[in-house]
């Protein structure tokens, strides 16, 4: 079926234009409302991750004892600790009611088949989600559980990102848009290794290492440090890791500038890392020991804020890099829908 470039012509679910046509399928729009909800879905994601990352930052993981209520109620007093842990928990209440209206929007109002299951795989992540958060609290923030969380997290982050960009109307645009040589191999290693580095930087996180190294861009003033604790080790790795991906993100992005289709999402995938380089180093040159993971006055909230921004900056890449990587095989003239995988098959019947 051959779809006019034409936005305007475009069919919208729930249209009468929706019906099947001769071949049987149902038109592959989706309605602006719907699309837009899903866009919201998706940056409600990446806020209630900012929320996660405050709850860390600050040492309030267990400032409520219980779950799933907060000391038998559902809003307690919001004061210190509770207010970011007790918050973390309503504002992840609030994502999951999204998630459970897009899941059954998509069902009713969605022509795409595999844009429908994303939905309701979105929702189960987002339980799976929920229960390790309150195993989290219930065993007292075993290491194991802490960066489970932190990296389902970044999976339903994208699960959510992906639909709301099979849903948008530029999808369809981009499929008339066959260009030969899309770098798919080199976005598609990106996002691995991003999301690979995001949990590199959870392990340390949780084991309280993000100010094992004290200085940077040096390590003790060696370019390799002694390793003489994990603690180390594991903020090395994190920031060994920071330079494989910086390598990575500079071959895809030269790769994804010679095409007009990647070219805005190349430009703020190089400004989001600028800036988490940014903030990965003022999280050391502003770091105190005594302000990390405490919450102790307006020194240690300001100090989580910007460690809490480096991780949501970081959840952006990830992202961004999932749209470029997504986009690429979209454009691909050599990305078959056998190739792709249900993420861009597009063509399945209703």
């Amino acid at each position: 079926m051959t779809l006019s470039l034409d936005r305007s012509r475009l069919p919208v679910a729930g249209s009468r234009s929706e019906s099947p046509d001769a071949s049987g399928h149902r038109p592959l729009a989706t309605g602006p409302w719907l699309r837009r909800f899903t866009k919201f879905v998706a940056f409600s994601t990446l806020m209630l991750i900012f929320a996660g990352a405050m709850v860390t930052s600050t040492g309030s993981g267990l400032s409520v004892p219980d779950w799933p209520l907060n000391y038998g109620m559902i809003v307690p007093p919001m004061v210190g600790g509770i207010l970011y842990e007790a918050g973390h928990r309503l504002i992840a209440s609030f994502v999951g009611f999204l998630v459970i209206i897009q899941a059954i929007w998509l069902q009713v109002r969605e022509p795409k088949r595999f844009v429908r299951t994303l939905g309701w795989i979105s929702l189960g992540a987002v339980i799976v989600q929920g229960v390790l958060g309150g195993m989290t609290v219930l065993f007292l923030q075993p290491h194991a559980l802490s960066e489970a969380h932190a990296g389902v997290a970044e999976i339903f982050l994208c699960i959510n990102v992906s639909i709301a960009f099979f849903t948008s109307r530029s999808f369809l645009a981009l499929r008339e848009q066959k260009v030969d040589h899309a770098p798919v191999a080199a976005t598609t290693a990106l996002v691995v290794m991003v999301y690979l580095q995001i949990i590199a930087g959870a392990v340390m996180r949780h084991l309280g290492a993000g100010l094992a190294i004290p200085d940077f861009p040096l390590s003790f003033g060696h370019l390799v440090p002694a390793f003489t604790s994990s603690a180390i080790a594991a903020n090395f790795t994190h920031r060994a890791g920071a330079v494989l991906v910086t390598i990575a993100l500079i071959v895809a992005v030269s790769q994804a500038f010679r095409f007009k289709q990647l070219r805005n999402l190349a430009i703020g995938l190089v400004a989001v890392i600028v800036l988490q380089i940014f903030l990965g180093a003022e999280v050391i040159w502003s770091g105190d020991p005594k302000l990390y993971h405490y919450l102790g006055g307006a020194a240690s909230v300001k100090h989580a804020a910007i460690i809490s921004f480096h991780v949501v900056t970081g959840a952006l890449t990830l992202a961004l890099s999932m749209l470029l990587a997504l986009t690429t095989r979209t454009v691909s003239r050599r990305t078959a829908p056998a190739q792709a995988g249900a993420f861009v098959a597009s063509e399945v019947p209703a």
